[in-house]
């Protein structure tokens, strides 16, 4: 009689090592949302929401990441992949960022595929 218990560590092992995989191609893919104290109003309240993906807020009021980052208007949204700006989304004249959340997780899935 064969023991089953090899066979279940094998898929375990297997299972762990796509899941290793899958999680370090997620862990490249860095978003974050500029604003400032001023411009609450128009603040992308479905960013929280996005998934699959490292996110962080920024006030560029805030030191000197409005230089650093090359922020013109607030909000703004900027995907990065290991590091690297690869996608922006701004806002428009009146302070409002027309991109929506289907459109910016659509770019993040099709970055994150893209790895595989």
């Amino acid at each position: 009689m064969k023991n089953p218990i090899y066979k279940i560590f094998a898929v375990y092992l297997i299972l762990l090592f796509v899941l290793l995989l899958s999680t370090g191609a997620f862990a490249q893919v860095k978003v974050i949302h500029f604003n400032a104290e001023w411009n609450a109003a128009n603040d992308v309240e479905w960013f929280t929401k996005l998934a699959e993906v490292k996110k962080s807020t920024m006030d560029i009021t805030v030191g000197d990441c409005q230089a650093k980052y090359a922020i013109a208007i607030v909000p703004t949204i900027v995907v990065y992949d290991d590091g690297e700006e690869v996608k922006r989304f701004q806002a428009d004249l009146s302070f409002k960022l027309l991109a929506t959340k289907q459109e910016v997780q659509e770019y993040i899935d099709e970055l994150i595929m893209s790895k595989f």
